[in-house]
């Protein structure tokens, strides 16, 4: 089995519609796809609805947290949607992206980047706006080559110079509402020191404590002694350990099945699931 358990759509910040998405991920050989938008379950109706015959989907979100100043993301898979605590939240979290991507674009403005609030606002469309929109304005205009230069110090990365907060879980508050929700809860590309400060192991091994079930060990922002480390981490704190593509469509250069989860990790999480179940036609 080839197991893919985070990928994005146009629901937030990925280029392929959620139909397409489950389109291409057949076509590219997978057997279960996870579609893990940010903050946002708005894709998951259009994936069920397109999902090809053969293939399976996970549903899940990719919340948004931060935890002393640095920011981090918590995957749940298979909660409830409408859970109302985990609901309100999401939306709390997902309301704010607005404002908050109104102030960089202000920013950035003033930093001479020739970038409007209505382009940002037609490349997100009706996705859950964030700053993967605003640094694809950043490249029509013609001031960094790539998506990904986007996210340094000089431009919209944390703490970068037209970087603005928006309201976060606590990654603590994040696990607690993903499992009352009938959720798995995984830590996302934990050690992805290459989009800024990531937390301690400690940290790592308090969320354990806490309830985390798992880490996303493969993922193409940790290199081969990285995702070693977390794999060998994930067995001395009793997680599961995930691979994933985190793929994004054509806003990165990462491609569906670029990193995979081992079929009895993926069992363990349908089985722990409570709030969903995985999807198949």
């Amino acid at each position: 089995m080839r197991i893919d358990l985070h990928t994005h759509s146009t629901a937030s910040d990925g280029t392929d519609t959620p139909a397409e998405l489950v389109a291409k991920a057949a076509a590219a050989g997978l057997d279960v796809v996870a579609l893990t938008d940010h903050d946002t379950v708005a894709g998951h109706d259009e994936a069920i609805a397109a999902l090809p015959t053969g293939l399976t989907l996970v549903t899940g979100t990719e919340f948004s947290c931060r935890l002393d100043g640095v920011g981090l993301h918590m995957l749940g898979y298979l909660f409830d949607p409408k859970e109302p605590e985990l609901a309100r939240e999401r939306e709390l979290v997902r309301d704010d992206r607005v404002p908050r991507a109104h102030a960089m674009v202000g920013r950035l403005r003033e930093l001479g980047v020739p970038i409007t609030w209505e382009r940002v606002l037609d490349i997100a469309a009706d996705g859950s706006l964030g700053r993967p929109h605003i640094a694809t304005a950043m490249v029509e205009a013609g001031v960094i080559d790539d998506v990904s230069e986007a996210f340094t110090a000089e431009w919209i990365a944390d703490d970068g110079r037209a970087y603005v907060d928006k309201h976060e879980l606590d990654p603590f508050t994040a696990v607690r509402l993903i499992k009352n929700a009938g959720g798995v809860a995984v830590f996302a590309h934990p050690r992805a020191v290459k989009r800024g400060q990531v937390v301690p192991e400690s940290v790592i091994a308090d969320l354990a404590a806490a309830g985390l079930d798992g880490i996303e060990a493969d993922h193409m922002d940790h290199d081969a002694t990285t995702r070693a480390r977390l794999h060998g981490l994930a067995h001395d704190l009793g997680l599961l350990a995930t691979g994933s593509s985190d793929y994004h469509g054509d806003r990165k250069t990462c491609r569906l099945g670029d990193f995979t989860t081992a079929p009895d990790v993926y069992a363990e999480i349908a089985a722990r699931g409570s709030g969903a179940s995985p999807v198949t036609r």
